[in-house]
């Protein structure tokens, strides 16, 4: 049906997978993507998750043409956001979302009317990320016991990234026998997952926690 008509462009944000020859060759200009970090680096599925891991100061949104590899294409515009180290998966995929419709509105009038010339990306400045699993979001129960009592900043520091980056998917856990310093009638062997934290004096202090089999659950505290 699409083939039968015409089309200056067809514009892709969100999509997983990628679109064959035959798709892309349908408008006349190409296919725009819209991608949540400043290609080339941080390709693939899980840029804002990655920028925020990896406690990168900036990042942003890359508007480009779909080839058929990943995130390769030539880039047409790009707007940087600056990040403070406080961000989360859900309010950093936010903002950048109504950084790339800002982006979008302003650059396509200029792509339509032929003033852009897009560029080639630098082969050499490619990173790729990955699809995260369950797995990545394990906390092992000694690492965090460790980062909850002593003044271990590096390590508390790298959990609580994780908790920033891995909620709501997939998600971050450990078990409980992890938070029995806390006076914490949990069975050790169930899982908990650790949904908001926040540093201080150099210890990671626990402020959201979901029980498996209960709810969400808010920590007050220690004095």
């Amino acid at each position: 049906e699409i083939r039968n008509s015409k089309f200056d462009f067809f514009l892709v944000a969100a999509y997983a997978k990628i679109l064959p020859k035959e798709i892309l060759q349908i408008p006349r200009l190409g296919v725009i993507g819209v991608h949540p970090s400043l290609l080339p680096k941080y390709r693939g599925p899980t840029p804002i998750q990655n920028a925020i891991l990896n406690n990168e100061k900036e990042t942003g949104v890359t508007l480009y043409l779909l080839d058929e590899k990943i995130d390769h294409g030539e880039i047409i515009a790009a707007a940087a956001y600056k990040l403070d180290g406080n961000e989360t998966y859900e309010n950093l995929m936010k903002k950048l979302a109504e950084l790339g419709a800002d982006l979008l509105i302003k650059t396509i009038p200029e792509f339509l009317a032929g003033r852009l010339r897009p560029q080639k990306q630098e082969e050499t400045k490619a990173t790729y990320t990955k699809k995260f699993t369950s797995d990545d979001g394990y906390v092992r129960p000694e690492i965090l016991e460790a980062a909850l009592t002593d003044e271990n900043r590096e390590e508390a520091k790298l959990i609580e990234r994780k908790i920033q980056a891995l909620n709501p998917e997939p998600g971050v856990w450990t078990y409980a026998k992890a938070l029995a310093n806390r006076h914490m009638r949990i069975d050790g062997e169930k899982r908990v997952k650790l949904l908001e934290a926040e540093i201080r004096e150099n210890k990671l202090i626990l402020k959201k926690i979901q029980i498996e089999g209960e709810k969400p659950t808010n920590l007050k505290p220690k004095n």
